[in-house]
């Protein structure tokens, strides 16, 4: 496992060539992805807030080298408010990526100029250099719509760039005509929730996700060429099983392929 000025030199040295990706997985639903020589932190969890199971990888005063910072949604393991502000000093150069319902309250209080934020929602896509994103709604327990700005509190993003598409789901459960949303894609790779819910969990707050077999169910019937599960390890009173999810994709759908990333470690796809 690599981290801190050892993963962001391997980030740094990484040349996936033309029609790959690059990714490291930082736990959580935290990743870098590295296409098109851009390099996207993704959902990344910085803060070392107690009851971590997993460390920050990646320091945020190291971040010195990403293209964009995107954020499916407000919570704290997704938009890192603490860190952001940090990030953006290491990396000058960087965009951030979020529900445009948040651009004027982050651009507010972060106190960063207007364009550094790209706002998406659903269908509503931005295009900055070779890397093209497109909001689709998350239903973290139920979809949500700011009553402000009419956009959806939570999302999912899908990326496309170099002919490769991938989506990280951002927090979601199922919901009436996701599927249909989904289907104009052909994804290479999706990034999946699997830590479920229940009754427990969301009395406390907890709000909850896809179980492994609603994760498997929703891959499966869009066959993309990787599904990687994720959000099952960073709490412990929020955790699931990789490995229940890897057995049941692998026995209901033999034909697609899924894998369970490793911390720090890079993968190549295709």
């Amino acid at each position: 496992m690599l981290a801190g000025t050892d993963l962001i030199a391997d980030i740094n040295l990484c040349q996936p060539g033309r029609g790959r990706m690059a990714l490291w997985w930082l736990g959580q639903h935290s990743y870098v992805v590295k296409i098109a020589d851009t390099i996207l932190y993704i959902d990344v969890f910085f803060t070392p807030l107690p009851g971590r199971l997993v460390p920050p990888l990646i320091p945020a005063e190291l971040a010195t080298n990403a293209d964009f910072i995107c954020g499916t949604h407000d919570h704290a393991d997704h938009i890192d408010r603490p860190a952001w502000p940090i990030v953006a000093k290491a990396s000058p150069q960087a965009k951030f990526v979020v529900p445009r319902a948040f651009v004027q309250d982050l651009t507010e209080e972060f106190h960063l100029p207007g364009q550094r934020f790209l706002g998406v929602d659903d269908g509503l896509s931005v295009q900055a250099g070779r890397v093209k994103i497109t909001g689709v709604p998350a239903a973290h327990e139920f979809l949500a719509i700011d009553p402000k700005t009419g956009g959806n509190l939570f999302l999912g993003f899908v990326f496309e760039a170099d002919g490769l598409c991938f989506y990280h789901a951002g927090d979601t459960c199922m919901y009436e005509g996701m599927q249909a949303k989904l289907r104009r894609w052909q994804f290479d790779l999706m990034l999946l929730p699997i830590n479920g819910r229940d009754a427990k969990r969301l009395s406390s707050g907890c709000i909850g996700n896809l179980t492994f077999q609603e994760a498997a169910d929703l891959a499966g019937s869009l066959r993309p060429k990787l599904v990687l599960p994720a959000h099952y390890d960073m709490f412990a009173m929020n955790s699931a099983n990789p490995q229940d999810f890897l057995d049941y994709y692998r026995v209901k759908y033999p034909s697609l392929r899924a894998d369970i990333c490793e911390y720090g470690q890079r993968m190549i796809w295709p």
